[in-house]
Parts: structure tokens; C-alpha cells; sequence
């Protein structure tokens, strides 16, 4: 069923502020932006478009030449520039405050490439039918006058006259062009004054404009001072600012900055950033890092060959910069070439005299160069595959900050989060040495826009949440405190009963006796009754080092073999307790064919009480209890949420890692179930293409009017554990989406979701609304005193003013208590609001949904259904990197990338929160 108009709807306008709640003072790291007005009422910013091309037409697409090609092209015509400066944005674009003296200009720039002023040895290799030439930088030496040719594998009568001239012809060339054609041509221009459009209430395109030339100046800024840009973020080549994490990658600490126009006008968002980086120094030691091993000869080179390819290096012996287009097949030992060499005969005339040599003696011997490793190494090449350029390894070393783009180790992800935290202080003083060491008032471009920026961190008003109140079982009080409450001698809110069970262990070191008699009484104190297991299972020593998919397989024969009744439940010990590789096939095999949830544990150390108690709220969880209840009447919006039938919808996507492109991406929405409880979740998983960030399963209509889609399963689970009642009310929150996606989200997704309903029943109109939560953004908070600067802000801190959004309805809460770092408040995005929550009502309710996650007790940083959500994905990503799925699942999908269709979960499992 097709909708009968193309929906536009827009966010919503933000109805009122909130006023619930103790006031706290609070420092952000957003930075007051001040405009003189006179400066820009009759200016404009100018945009002009920039093309680049080799002398001989063709075009120059190579990254790292557009800055220095600009940069070359301001230093040598500054007069015909007017003296003007310009941002440019590295592509193809730039900025000017005021018109050039010409709509398009022509210049010739001449870049100095860094092995220039230098002879170039050239050699020609040879393959059976195809020459091959190569070249190795030499220094000036005008006592020593050499043409060479090299021929793989070849003798002297392979040469002959008519290839000496010709590689004499070729001499002549540059090896490469250095001089670049620039057109610099107008493309637009827009009102410098519109930068305060928002400041007035109104917001425009222009507006929009003006700041994306703000930040292009900010990134022209960073990149003057040799930064490494990574968008908005400047990474400084200073040591003091790498991490090591192993295997020869760095984190790098640097700092985002961005304009953001808020409420308050407009203000420059400073916030500490990281990257990664490939370790600089001798090549030699970054692949003993990188590959984890100690000496040379265990270097894997196929494995280095893709390491090093497009990274860029410094030769010690002429100090040239090049990139690393691959490895020579043979030893620079072996690489063997004919040097014909010209010198003086008995008779006073010229003889040339062919000699045989290798790479490494022509350095060794002609070049005086010591080389102690690379006889027996390749080399590297920084030519083409057609004209390859060697120069002896160990000559070489990478230059500093160069990312690496790779995924992560668990290991070094695990490091990187642990060593780039700072307190709230650190960051704090970190910011403010950050803003004024920018010199951003010494920028000429801001100076031209009477723009200022002030190096203290704004002061804004919020407010402390009252603490959602909670219920445990008996219907005793919980009282959370700093976002934290225990079941010290209290019983779940709703204990199940664990039986039958049994235990699978993958490892060798765990105490299983203890670990089951231990867990059966602490499960007794919390009201969960749990008998003895009905087997447990140890892996076959001679199985350990099969594949992954092949010990679980061997470990389910055996329990088929063995149990006389399936199991309710299985407890799975596994041999390490982060990234283990039986994971994925373990609980693909478990909920997909044999429905039976499963906790996989990995316990190290002496297991306490408070590991077996956060182990037995997810096992409770999963089996259909529930470890806390809120009070649903501390506050008027979860009165309405429980007297009128409300659906809450919790919506992710999760994409592969950096390195996995042809990872499809994970859909995921977990629906509320058992109304008029918020507690209860069951999860709905689908498979689409990659990096494609909008649902397209949410409705699915089928030519026998049927629906296969996600909302479909969701409306009717509701619809049957509810009291055969529909949903007067649905609530969505959403994660992982940006700003530029909010119309995406309520003119795609949520028009799928009305349509679903629609299919449904044609007269049934439920009320929307529609939150966008994003925690991947750059605003912190801090409290403002000597004393309290030092801790995280208290739980429960929202801001809803100042910084939020001049419009839109908008807000930033802080729900969980930061132990660790500094805390990252969500920030909210409510686009669309039916049901009309008064502000305080709205915000009651979304801090109270942080206190319903059943894993754990304490309150979290974002509402616990799009936790789930999250959970739900990243399981389900397991089961596509070790499942053998076929089939396509997308409409997106492409013949030659199809998407794998993911099999439903067994009905024993599809209705529970197996993803706790």
C-alpha cells in the first residue's frame, strides 16, 4: 500500500522550556562567538570553484596536492590576488571575504617536489616482451656520469644502441610532472550578515552557508599550522600527544571544532578528539610492531605489502618524501641490473663498459651507503607498476601522521578508550589551553568578519532530575543514589524459574563446582528459583584447536546425544571473556535452531556477590523476569503512558567496522510487550545494505495485501499480550542518525511505520512521537566551582537552554552517574510530538526510561530501549560474520553484493529479551 501524497514533514518547533528540578551552574565547552556588525553589513562571502590539472591537461586528483597547489598559488600571486586571503576547502572549493579582481582566473604553479634538484639513476627492467624502468634518486655528483639499464634475469646481448638512446631520451623528462594549472572560477556569493540570521529567529539557507565557510576557515587554519584534518578535527604532529596501542598504531589526541548556532547566538564547539595514526620512524620497526614479531626474518611480507601500500616515507639518504605503491618480488641482494658506464679509454676516447650489479651493491659500493639488513629484503617501491622506483628498506622511515583506517584489536580498542580519558578538570584546562594556543583572533579571515572568539567556557543554567523511584520485589522500595541502587538483602521484582539447565564449558580453567553452587544460593536470596543443573558438558581436549563453528557444533552433538529433555536454559563458560570466537556460532546455533537462551560467562578471578547477581538479572531477564519495576506514579507522563495502551519502539542500525565495507548493515527494533508495563521488550532483526542508515523493513506490503515488515510483528505481539488491545499511543526513539537525517526519519521511517498501521486497520489513528537520541556529538558539561569541577555532573542534569537549538526542540541530559572520564550527556532531538507532553512531562519521562535496563543497576546514558536495540544488533552482527546465510533481504541489494537473509529466531526465543 502506497501512501496517496509524498509526506513533508518537518522537526517541531520547541513548545516551551522545563522548570522541574533542582537548578544547577554548569560550564560547556562552547566558546561565545562575537560579530561586529559593521563589518559585515555590506560584505559577502564569495565562493569560487577550483580546478586542478597537470601541465599536460590531465587532471591532478592526488589529496595531498590541492593545499600546497593553493598555498603555492596565494604565495607567488599575491598581487593578482589583490592580496586577498582565501579558505580552501581541499577540494574544490574556496572561500574570499569580498569579490577577486576577476571571475575567473589562470595561474601556472610550480610545486617543489621534495626530490627535486637531484639526478635520477634510471633503470629499465624487463620482463619477457615488456620493459620495465625504474628509478633511484641520486644526489648531484657531477664527477660521475651514469646511464643504466637493467634487465631482469637478462645479459649484455639483450642491449643494443636503439634502447641506450632511447633511455637516454627518457632522461630528459621529469619523472613526474611538477607544474599544475589552476582555473579559479566564481560560482556563488551570499551576505556575510546572514550569520546572524538565528540570532533574529529566523534560519536560512544562507545561513547555513556562512557557517560552512566559518568552519572551512577554522580547517584552513589547522592545516597552515601542518595539523592533520580530519574534517573538523586537527591532530598537531607533537609526540606528547601519541598513545601507543600496539602493532605499530598510535592513538593521536587532538581537538574538534565546529560553529554552532544555538539559542545564544553563535559559538565555536571545542571538544578533545581522537585518531589513529601508523607509528612514524624506520619502516623496519613498524613491521616488527605491526606483525608482532622480533627479529626481520619473521616478517611476513605479503601480509607487509598490504600494510605498506599508500603510505607515505622519507629516505634518509636524499631526505625525499614518497608513497609506497608496493615491494619488489626479489631481495634487494638479487635485484640485479646492467650499469653501462662511461669512461675514459688507453686512446683518450670515451668507453662504455657494461657491468653487472645489484641494487644493494650499486648502493653499497657506488653509493657508499652501509646497509646491514636489506641484502635479503625487498625493496620498497614508490614508483608505478610500470615504471617501479626501489630504494633499499631500511633506508626508509614513515612520516608521522598517517591514520590508519583499519579496524581495531579488541586489545588496543580496550587501550585506546582506557588511555585517551581525562578527568573533568583535565578536559576543562586541556580546552582552554587549546583555544588559546589556536590564536583564532589572529586569523585574517575572522579579522576581515569582525568575528571574536572567547577563550572562556560558557556558563549555562541546568537542572537536576528528580530520581525516578523503583520497586523490587515484595513491592519494597528501591532508592537509587547517584544513579545507583543493590538488591542487598532484597529479591528480584519478578524472579523466575530456572529449570531444566544445564552447563557447557569451553575452558579448562574455571572451578565449575563452585561457580554452580555459589550462583544456586545467591539465585535462592534474590527469589529466583534454581535447581541443581541436569548435566554439565566439558569440550573434548582433542576439539580445542577446530575452528570456531566446529567446537560448537561437536559440543551440541554431544548434548543431543546425551539429554533426555531439552533444556530451558544454558549456561556456557567460555575461554576468554572479550571477542572469544565461539561466541557468534554459539548463540547463532542456540536461538536460531534450537531456541533455548543461552548466558555465556567467562569468569576470572575469584567470582563474588556482585557477579553473580549482575549474572542472574540478565538470566532473569532472558527468561522472562524482571529485576525492577518503576513507580509509574511519581510522575504525570507515566500516568498517561500506563492508563492509555502505548507502544514504545526503540530503533537502531549498526554498521560494520572500518575495514568491513561488505559488512551488511544490522536493523534493529525492540517493541514494549505486556502492557501497561515499559519493562518488556522482544527484539525484531533484519539484515540491509551496507552503510545504509534508514530502516527500509519497517513495512514490507506483499501482493496478497499481507505486510512482512518489522512493525507488523510488533503491533500484533502488543495486541496479544496486551489485553487484545491496539495502541492508542507510540513512542519511537531512534539512535544513531544526524542532523541532515531528521526529515529521512519522519518522511521515511515513521510514514512506514503509519502505513503498517494503516494496513492494519484503515480507521485506527494512534498518536506518534518521534525522539532522535545522539551521543555522537562534541558538547560536554562541567560543574561550574573550585571543588566540584573536579567530579562529573550529578545524574539527572539536563539542559534544555542557551545551547540548545534556536527552533528546534531540543535537549541534553546527563541520566548516568560518570565514574570514568568525563561524562557524555544524550542529546535529544524530539521531532515530532502528538500526544503534546508538557517539557517537564516529556523530560520525567525520558530520564526515567534510563532506569529501566535490566542488566545492570544503575541508571544508563540513553533510554534503555534503544539500548536493547543496540544489544540486539550487535548479537545478531556475530551471527553474520560466522553464519553461512544466502539470499537477499534488501531491496538495495546488488547482484554482485547480495545481502545475506537473516533466518528467524526460533518461536521458544523470538518473544523474549534474549539480547540482555
Amino acid at each position: 500500500m502506497e501512501s496517496s501524497s509524498t509526506p513533508n514533514r518537518l522537526p517541531m518547533a520547541r513548545p516551551g522550556t522545563g522548570t522541574a528540578g533542582k537548578t544547577i551552574q554548569l560550564l560547556t565547552n562552547h566558546f561565545k562567538v562575537s560579530i561586529n556588525p559593521r563589518s559585515i553589513t555590506d560584505a559577502y562571502f564569495y565562493q569560487y570553484n577550483v580546478s586542478l590539472a597537470y601541465e599536460d591537461g590531465h587532471p591532478a586528483d592526488a589529496k595531498d596536492i590541492g593545499r600546497k597547489a593553493m598555498s603555492k598559488v596565494h604565495e607567488t600571486y599575491r598581487t593578482e590576488l589583490a592580496g586577498m586571503h582565501f579558505a580552501y576547502d581541499g577540494e574544490k572549493s574556496l572561500y574570499t571575504i569580498g569579490a577577486l579582481p576577476s571571475k575567473k582566473l589562470k595561474f601556472m604553479v610550480v610545486l617543489e617536489d621534495s626530490s627535486s634538484n637531484r639526478q635520477y639513476l634510471f633503470l629499465e627492467g624487463f620482463e619477457p616482451g615488456s620493459p620495465v624502468p625504474l628509478l633511484i634518486p641520486l644526489p648531484l655528483e657531477p664527477d660521475i656520469n651514469l646511464v643504466v639499464a637493467l634487465y631482469r634475469g637478462s645479459t649484455s646481448s639483450n642491449i643494443n644502441s636503439s634502447d641506450y638512446e632511447s633511455d637516454r631520451k627518457r632522461l630528459r623528462r621529469p619523472y613526474r610532472s611538477k607544474a599544475f594549472n589552476v582555473e579559479i572560477s566564481f560560482a556563488a556569493k551570499f551576505p556575510m550578515n546572514s550569520i546572524l540570521s538565528p540570532s533574529h529567529g529566523r534560519s536560512s539557507e544562507q545561513f547555513q552557508d556562512a557557517v560552512r565557510v566559518l568552519d572551512i576557515i577554522l580547517r584552513e587554519h589547522a592545516a597552515k599550522r601542518g595539523c592533520l584534518v580530519v574534517r573538523q578535527s586537527f591532530f598537531d604532529n607533537n609526540p606528547r600527544n601519541f598513545t601507543p596501542l600496539g602493532s605499530g598504531v598510535l592513538g593521536c589526541r587532538g581537538f574538534n571544532s565546529s560553529f554552532r548556532t544555538t539559542q545564544g547566538g553563535l559559538f565555536l564547539n571545542m571538544d578533545v578528539s581522537n585518531t589513529l595514526i601508523i607509528q612514524p620512524g624506520p619502516v623496519l620497526e613498524f613491521l616488527l610492531s605491526n606483525q608482532n614479531v622480533r627479529n626481520i626474518h619473521g616478517i611476513d611480507w605479503n601480509k607487509a605489502r598490504r600494510m605498506l601500500k599508500n603510505l607515505r616515507i622519507k629516505t634518509s639518504h636524499t631526505n625525499a618524501e614518497w608513497k609506497i605503491t608496493g615491494l619488489s618480488e626479489r631481495p634487494c641482494g638479487e635485484q640485479k641490473f646492467l650499469m653501462k658506464q662511461r669512461n675514459e679509454g688507453p686512446d683518450g676516447g670515451e668507453v662504455v663498459q657494461t657491468v653487472e650489479v645489484t641494487v644493494y651493491d650499486y648502493f653499497v659500493q657506488h653509493r657508499n651507503i652501509r646497509l646491514d639488513h636489506s641484502a635479503n629484503l625487498p625493496c620498497i617501491n614508490v614508483g608505478k607498476s610500470k615504471r617501479p622506483v626501489y630504494i633499499p628498506l631500511e633506508l626508509c622511515s614513515l612520516v608521522s601522521l598517517q591514520r590508519y583506517t583499519k579496524a581495531l584489536s579488541p586489545q588496543q580498542r580496550s587501550s585506546l578508550v582506557e588511555k585517551s580519558r581525562q578527568k573533568p578538570q583535565q578536559r576543562m584546562e586541556s580546552l582552554q589551553k587549546a583555544i588559546i594556543s589556536n590564536k583564532y583572533d589572529a586569523n585574517p579571515m575572522f579579522c576581515s568578519s569582525g568575528i571574536s572568539i572567547s577563550t572562556q567556557l560558557t556558563q549555562v543554567e541546568g537542572r537536576v532530575l528528580p530520581t525516578p523511584r523503583l520497586k523490587s520485589g515484595n513491592e519494597q522500595e528501591l532508592y537509587p543514589q547517584n544513579g545507583r541502587w543493590n538488591f542487598n538483602n532484597k529479591k528480584l521484582a519478578q524472579p523466575t524459574t530456572i529449570g531444566p539447565w544445564l552447563v557447557t564449558s569451553f575452558s579448562t580453567d574455571c572451578d565449575m563446582r563452585r561457580l554452580i553452587l555459589d550462583l544456586i544460593k545467591c539465585a535462592k536470596m534474590k527469589g529466583i528459583s534454581m535447581e541443581n543443573p541436569t548435566s554439565i558438558f566439558t569440550e573434548n581436549p582433542q576439539y580445542m584447536r577446530e575452528s570456531a563453528p566446529i567446537r560448537v557444533d561437536k559440543m551440541l552433538s554431544m548434548m543431543r546425544s546425551q539429554c533426555r529433555q531439552p533444556p530451558k536454559f544454558i549456561l556456557c563458560v567460555l575461554p576468554q571473556r572479550k571477542n572469544c570466537d565461539i561466541y557468534g556460532p554459539w548463540k547463532q546455533r542456540c536461538l536460531l535452531d534450537f531456541g533455548v537462551p543461552t548466558q555465556c560467562i567467562s569468569p576470572s578471578g575469584k567470582v563474588n556477590d556482585q557477579y553473580l547477581t549482575n549474572l542472574l538479572l540478565k538470566i532473569n531477564a532472558k527468561l522472562g523476569g524482571l529485576n525492577s519495576l518503576l513507580n509509574m506514579g511519581y510522575c504525570s507522563s507515566l500516568g498517561l503512558v500506563s492508563s492509555k495502551p502505548t507502544l514504545i519502539l526503540g530503533m537502531d542500525v549498526s554498521h560494520g567496522s572500518p575495514g568491513q565495507a561488505d559488512m551488511p548493515s544490522i536493523a534493529a527494533v525492540v517493541s514494549s510487550r505486556k502492557w501497561p508495563s515499559i519493562s518488556n521488550y522482544r527484539a525484531s532483526v533484519r539484515t540491509q545494505s551496507p552503510k545504509l542508515e534508514m530502516i527500509d523493513s519497517l513495512f514490507q506490503p506483499q501482493p496478497n495485501s499481507e505486510d512482512t515488515g518489522i512493525i507488523r510483528s510488533a503491533l500484533m505481539d502488543f495486541y496479544q499480550t496486551s489485553g487484545s488491545r491496539k495502541p492508542e499511543l507510540i513512542l519511537i526513539f531512534r539512535d544513531g542518525v544526524g542532523d541532515s537525517q531528521f526529515n529521512q526519519v519522519l518522511n521515511i521511517e515513521l510514514e512506514q511505520i503509519i502505513e503498517a498501521c494503516k494496513l492494519r486497520d484503515e480507521q485506527w489513528h494512534p498518536k506518534f512521537m518521534v525522539i532522535v537520541a545522539q551521543k555522537n556529538h562534541h558538547t560536554r558539561f562541567f560543574q561550574n566551582g573550585s571543588s566540584s569541577s573536579l567530579s562529573n555532573v550529578p545524574p539527572g542534569t539536563i539542559v534544555d537552554s542557551r545551547i540548545c537549538h534556536t527552533r528546534n526542540n531540543d535537549f541534553y541530559l546527563c541520566a548516568h552517574a560518570g565514574i570514568i572520564g568525563t561524562s557524555r550527556p544524550t542529546h535529544y532531538h524530539v521531532l515530532l510530538d502528538d500526544v503534546g507532553f508538557p517539557a517537564d512531562d516529556l523530560h520525567q519521562l525520558v530520564h526515567s526510561l534510563c532506569y529501566i535496563y535490566q542488566r545492570s543497576t544503575t541508571a544508563v546514558s540513553v533510554v534503555a530501549p534503544i539500548c536493547y536495540a543496540h544489544l540486539a544488533a550487535a548479537q545478531v552482527a556475530q551471527f553474520i560474520k560466522f553464519g553461512d546465510f544466502s539470499g537477499s533481504s534488501s531491496a538495495h541489494a546488488t547482484a554482485a553484493a547480495p545481502i545475506p537473509h537473516l533466518p528467524s529466531f526460533h518461536h521458544n526465543v523470538a518473544d523474549t529479551m534474549f539480547f540482555c
